[in-house]
């Protein structure tokens, strides 16, 4: 059985390992056929640190997903997060010498090569420069400068930071897994494809996906995504905590969390307990809720508060930046009893808890739509969006990848230098956009010659 518009999304998570099978119907919905998962034991807060392990986990998640859909998985489209992810704000400008002619795609092209010689860390890359809004002779917020005179351009950027090195580690473990690597995503950007509207991306939002290793946050206004950062701790601190507390195993701490825990310790009473079975030849231990929910609480108000943090960097207080859609939170850990109102003290903003209800179709199960599967449904949404465009034979949606594809060509192996020349790839993407290759594509095409390279 075949599909033309079908995708396979693969988030390899801290927790779990989840592989999703679904294509898009004549109503424009997502109708899953298939989901396998996993336990993720090779992942440390986002970044693979077992090669093996990972490998083993993705072709138990891809197994049970081909078994429940009839299908034979050839080829994913996979996350990306990890805390080796961060982002900055930078500005930076050039002065055109020839002021007689307009500015275009070429000037542009400069400025952002510009910008990717700035100096990062050891051992990190730019993997994508943004820009924001531009600058011309002083002109401020201008959308698209291109076709305008002038002889300064100026541009405000966002700046995605990662580990090269662990963004090879997760295209190793696929391509180990015996799978073909379609395309590559921020995981933020694909749970936001999953839970949150035009309107909402459109009037300013914060997604805060909160999954088992990291919490990762998305900030878009205008409908361009102006923030992003990943915090290294997520649910599993909270069960770290629990367990250590309460001195009981990770498995008794991660079923306390999920049935009886709580953010607000103010609801349970010193006379509520739940006794927990002792191991093997011991007694049983009793745990007071209350004093499980003071753990969460002060657990989850650190992350909460990392995530304010996170929102005030990018500027919330200015009226112009202000968010007015509040924040939208997702993955496993936004199911914790009572975080919404906590979110809301803390942050003082308006909060959702973010399904994908409206993007799936016959959901008769419902646990599809389940916030810890946002990254997944998103991931296969943006499969087969990537499908539609490289087949349609138009450029429709152009302004949208200079908004939302994250990854550059600019990538190395350590023997080969692959593509350093911007220019080069510049000139080889106009080419290539006669034949409708999209940014994504290229930049695809990059990353399987460096997985080739691997072996």
């Amino acid at each position: 059985m075949e599909y033309q518009d079908i995708a396979i999304g693969l988030d390899v998570g801290t927790t779990k390992i989840v592989a999703m099978v679904g294509r898009k119907n004549e109503y424009n919905k997502i109708e899953i056929l298939g989901i396998g998962r996993s336990k993720s034991i090779g992942v440390h807060r986002g970044v693979v640190n077992n090669i093996t392990q990972t490998i083993e986990a993705i072709r138990e998640a891809v197994s049970e997903a081909e078994h429940s859909s009839g299908l034979k998985i050839k080829e994913v489209i996979v996350g990306i997060a990890g805390q080796h992810i961060r982002s900055l704000q930078h500005n930076d400008y050039i002065t055109r010498l020839d002021i007689e002619n307009v500015i275009n795609q070429n000037d542009i092209q400069k400025l952002i090569d510009q910008v990717h010689k700035l100096v990062m860390l050891p051992g990190e890359e730019i993997i994508h420069v943004l820009p924001q809004e531009y600058k011309v002779d002083g002109q401020s917020e201008i959308g698209e400068p291109i076709g305008m005179y002038g002889s300064r351009l100026e541009a405000n950027f966002h700046v995605v930071v990662g580990q090269v090195s662990s963004i090879r580690n997760i295209g190793r473990c696929v391509k180990a897994a015996g799978l073909n690597l379609s395309g590559m995503t921020l995981e933020p950007l694909a749970s936001a494809e999953a839970v949150l509207n035009k309107e909402e991306r459109e009037a300013g939002v914060a997604l805060v996906d909160i999954g088992g290793g990291t919490t990762d946050i998305a900030i878009f206004k205008d409908n361009i995504i102006r923030h992003t950062a990943v915090i290294p701790f997520g649910g599993n601190v909270i069960t770290e905590s629990i367990k250590t507390e309460c001195l009981i195993i990770e498995r008794q701490a991660e079923l306390l969390k999920i049935k009886f825990g709580s953010s607000w310790p103010g609801e349970n009473k010193d006379t509520e307990i739940v006794c927990i079975p002792g191991l093997r030849g011991r007694d049983s231990k009793e745990i007071s809720l209350k004093h499980l929910s003071q753990i969460i609480h002060t657990r989850v108000c650190e992350i909460l508060e990392q995530v304010n943090v996170e929102i005030n960097n990018y500027g919330n207080e200015e009226q112009k930046k202000r968010l007015i859609a509040g924040l939208v939170m997702t993955g496993g850990g936004s199911q914790l009893k009572h975080i919404r109102p906590l979110t809301e003290y803390i942050t003082g903003m308006d909060v959702r808890i973010g399904y994908s209800n409206e993007h799936i179709s016959g959901n008769e199960n419902g646990f599809i739509s389940h916030p810890e599967y946002a990254t997944s449904i998103g991931l296969v949404i943006k499969g087969i969006d990537d499908k539609r465009k490289s087949h349609s034979g138009t450029d429709t949606f152009h302004k949208q990848e200079r908004n939302y594809e994250f990854f550059s060509t600019k990538f190395y192996n350590n023997k080969n230098h692959i593509s350093g020349d911007h220019e080069h790839v510049y000139n080889s993407s106009l080419k290539k956009k006669k034949k409708s290759k999209s940014f994504l594509e290229i930049w695809a095409d990059k990353f399987r010659q460096i997985l080739n390279d691997i072996e």
